[in-house]
């Protein structure tokens, strides 16, 4: 099925000015991709201007928290194309997370008809600069209009873009959160649903008062084990060896923590997946066993972490950023903006359309 290009689509990007400041996520593309899932089926695709949603107030979505969406870039390589990182991981943790809230999925061809059209009509909004990058932000929500408790029976998939630097630049202090749980166990830690966004918020807002940049999560069932920050996954550092959180079901599968496992070992590391007690944790970062740690994200990419806050005071890192994750940094964009070969097949080049006066 062909995707219906909007007349006005060309007059939008034409009309559209990339600021000089770009900061994450607050400048929107002028355009975006939609399409309708009616009577149990998926309508073509169409690109469109960017412009607000029309809802029904009774819309699941607003009651019932029916929405899944996804992170993922587009970059400006050293040759001067345009291409996505990894987009069909994306498209398969989408309709992960979409199952999870009894939501048809969006086919991999729609769900790479939505970014690769985004992101070739927006080739011109793609940043130069190393770190940053087109932000695209696929979603899914249910749209049927009724207040009963049950899934909906219509949808709409949407591509929005956003020119972006890195989420977090700097190094993050963390507050370890003993208080509250993010996701619960059976629930759904492990997708990437709003709700689990707005569940971390309370924490982030007291945190922010103590000057504390990001919660560090701890697993629902126990609540000794650490899990994760709210939108990135964790790794230690300890005598030259990566350890990080092994998947557990409260915890998502991020493309870039996939993606520096992968990294890490093929430099010679080596990465545990493990439980990380968070006392012991704070006890090898105290004696200096642990000298290094950051967290990953398709947002931030990597941001090293300088400060753990507890109850019990501040525990500090040695080296923030440390020579870990300064390197792992500089060979995943070395490779997503074309400095040096993909050995590892992660690119998809996108053809930039050339728009007509």
């Amino acid at each position: 099925m062909s995707i219906y290009i909007d007349p006005a689509v060309g007059a939008s990007l034409r009309g559209f000015e990339v600021p000089e400041k770009l900061g994450f996520g607050t400048v929107m593309a002028p355009v975006m991709f939609r399409a309708v899932y009616q009577d149990g089926c998926w309508s073509r695709g169409e690109l469109v201007p960017y412009a607000p949603l029309a809802l029904d107030p009774a819309a699941k979505v607003l009651h019932y928290a029916q929405s899944c969406f996804e992170g993922m870039k587009a970059y400006r390589t050293e040759g001067g194309g345009i291409a996505l990182f990894r987009p069909e991981r994306n498209a398969v943790r989408m309709a992960h997370s979409a199952e999870r809230l009894c939501m048809p999925p969006v086919p991999e061809s729609l769900f790479m008809d939505g970014v690769r059209t985004v992101t070739a009509y927006c080739a011109n909004l793609v940043p130069a600069a190393s770190g940053e990058s087109l932000y695209l932000r696929p979603f899914l929500i249910g749209t049927q209009a009724d207040l009963s408790v049950s899934a909906s029976t219509s949808y709409e998939y949407i591509v929005i873009a956003s020119p972006s630097e890195a989420y977090h630049a700097g190094n993050m202090r963390l507050w370890v959160e003993r208080e509250d749980a993010r996701a619960a166990v059976g629930g759904t830690g492990d997708a990437k649903v709003g709700g689990n966004y707005a569940a971390s918020l309370l924490s982030i807002a007291r945190l922010k008062k103590r000057g504390y940049d990001q919660s560090l999560w701890l697993n629902p069932g126990n609540r000794k084990t650490v899990d994760e920050l709210s939108g990135m996954n964790f790794f230690a550092v300890m005598d030259g060896e990566l350890h990080t959180p092994a998947l557990n079901g409260s915890i998502l599968e991020g493309v870039t923590r996939d993606t520096l496992i992968d990294l890490a070992r093929d430099l010679g590391y080596a990465v545990h997946e493990r439980a990380i007690d968070i006392d012991d944790l704070l006890e090898l970062v105290r004696s200096g066993t642990c000298n290094e740690a950051f967290a990953c994200g398709t947002a931030a990419i990597i941001s090293p972490i300088s400060v753990f806050g507890d109850g019990d005071g501040q525990y500090e890192l040695a080296q923030a950023p440390g020579p870990v994750a300064e390197r792992l940094r500089a060979a995943l964009l070395d490779i997503q903006e074309g400095r040096v070969d993909d050995r590892f097949g992660w690119m998809q080049s996108v053809e930039p359309v050339s728009l007509k006066d």
